[in-house]
């Protein structure tokens, strides 16, 4: 027991923990969701006239901060609720502990005491000659006696294995802390290495960047770019959509196949049982009705009496071999005609169908909905870009790394670098209403992910080759950019 309590050792890092199982399962399914919109990027680059950008160099660091920071924000998330856990389990050690402790007490008590009474076995009582009504409350308080002991003893075992149980527990949550804590290491490593690299591409690209972004040309395409991601995004999320209805629809229509089928055969059950019941009454009845009419007959004399031998049959009699009763098959279910098998949905598959957000409908929010960043407005939907085309959205001027949120409920249908807009997440909130946020310096959510009002899922930065920290702000609705002003409170 002490060994239980007080012994464990630290299990070496190289153990596979539930963590991460359960992570290597994630990212499994994340990457096949990945593939598909990295496809639907490639698509949308295939029509481009302008091949090289700047700002493309930047992409890949660009990604790899993002990727970075919301790795941290993740590893400090669940290295809270690790602790938190790994607090509840000391807690519940504790109180096993204590529980045990008391319990041995117990045992050594009734072990001790049964051993001053002289442990008399029940033998020596019965043989003893004493007052056979003494005898029997001796006996009967033995009983008592031992089952409480042997109560003791089943509770005892099971608190050790409890014990047992909490011990591997908390080990486990000691051995998750130390691959957060490696991973945090290497994440916070990987980052300074990537944010250098950026600094340097930048101070290398800087003419570049500044001379293409005064290209209206580049403006328009940037555009362009966005709405074919979001046409292509629309049409994906519908099929999407379809395939998770039928889906739905399919596990529906085998769930009531199935309790269609469990009733056939409950109910042919009950009717072959029924049947039974009737035979074996209707045999007996008639059994006891011969029985009656060969008493009465014998009393009368006007039958012989049965022969001696069970198998002697009369030879005027035809000889007819009688077969046994059996039991009336029960009634089956009258067959089906079988559908086409068709391959369950995988998870990624419907992974952006959309999810009906929870409160209000987002066109019932207009007016109420709160700035996604503190900021200033620095270029208001409709204004002019230069000598480019108007705006399609809202700059909002803040600093590096300010927290972005959702403007409202939704699900996350977009989250990866875009030309024009560097790191991009898009939230579609029901009703085919969706915001756009880009420019950012981390994605701090994945594709799929739910989210609620006011939920954190990026931070502000300059990404994408943008001359200023911000946030660049859209919302559409079917597709079409529309003013946020009459929508947001600014």
């Amino acid at each position: 027991m002490l060994m239980l309590l007080n012994g464990a050792h630290a299990a070496p890092f190289s153990k596979t923990t539930e963590r991460s199982k359960q992570k290597a399962a994630a990212e499994a399914e994340r990457a096949s969701l990945q593939q598909k919109l990295s496809a639907l990027k490639k698509d949308i680059g295939k029509t481009e006239s302008a091949k090289d950008d700047a700002a493309d160099t930047l992409a890949e660091s660009e990604q790899a901060i993002s990727d970075a920071n919301r790795s941290l924000r993740d590893l400090a998330q669940e290295q809270g609720d690790t602790n938190t856990k790994l607090q509840q389990l000391a807690v519940e050690h504790d109180k096993l502990a204590a529980t045990v402790a008391q319990q041995k007490q117990q045992l050594a008590k009734l072990l001790r005491e049964q051993y001053v009474a002289g442990n008399e076995d029940r033998i020596k009582l019965l043989l003893s000659g004493d007052n056979p009504n003494r005898i029997n409350r001796d006996l009967q308080m033995m009983s008592y006696v031992s089952q409480a002991q042997a109560r003791l003893l089943d509770s005892l075992r099971a608190n050790l294995k409890a014990v047992e149980v909490n011990q591997a527990a908390a080990q486990n949550a000691k051995d998750e802390l130390q691959e957060i804590a490696a991973e945090e290491m290497e994440q916070k490593a990987k980052l300074e290495q990537e944010k250098g690299r950026r600094a340097a591409l930048l101070a290398s690209l800087s003419k570049k960047l500044v001379a293409q972004r005064k290209e209206a040309g580049n403006v328009e395409r940037d555009e362009q770019r966005l709405t074919g991601l979001v046409d292509k995004l629309g049409k994906l999320i519908q099929e999407q959509a379809i395939a998770a209805a039928a889906e739905k629809k399919r596990q529906e229509l085998a769930a009531a196949r199935a309790r269609a089928e469990a009733e056939a055969r409950a109910e042919a059950k009950a009717k072959a049982d029924a049947e039974a019941r009737a035979l074996a009454k209707a045999k007996a009845a008639e059994a006891e009705r011969q029985r009656l009419a060969k008493a009465n007959a014998a009393k009368s004399g006007t039958i012989k009496p049965p022969p001696s031998k069970p198998d002697a049959i009369d030879a005027d009699e035809p000889k007819v071999a009688q077969q046994p009763a059996r039991p009336p098959e029960p009634v089956k279910p009258p067959p089906r005609e079988e559908e086409p098998a068709r391959p369950a949905a995988k998870a990624a598959d419907i992974a952006l169908a959309p999810a009906v957000p929870s409160g209000a409908p987002f066109a019932s929010l207009k007016g109420q909905l709160r700035a996604p960043v503190s900021g200033k407005v620095a270029a208001k939907f409709g204004t002019k870009r230069g000598d480019g085309p108007s705006w399609k959205g809202m700059f909002i001027r803040t600093g590096e790394g300010a927290e972005i949120r959702s403007i409202a409920g939704g699900k996350i249908i977009f989250a990866d670098w875009l030309r024009g807009f560097g790191n991009m997440i898009i939230v579609d909130h029901g009703g085919q209403y969706w915001s756009i946020y880009g420019n950012c310096e981390s994605l701090l959510k994945r594709v799929g992910d739910v989210v609620k009002a006011g939920d954190s899922i990026a931070s502000a930065g300059n990404s994408g080759g943008n001359e200023e920290s911000g946030l660049y702000f859209e919302l559409r609705h079917q597709g079409t950019a529309f003013d946020p002003a009459g929508w947001v409170k600014f």
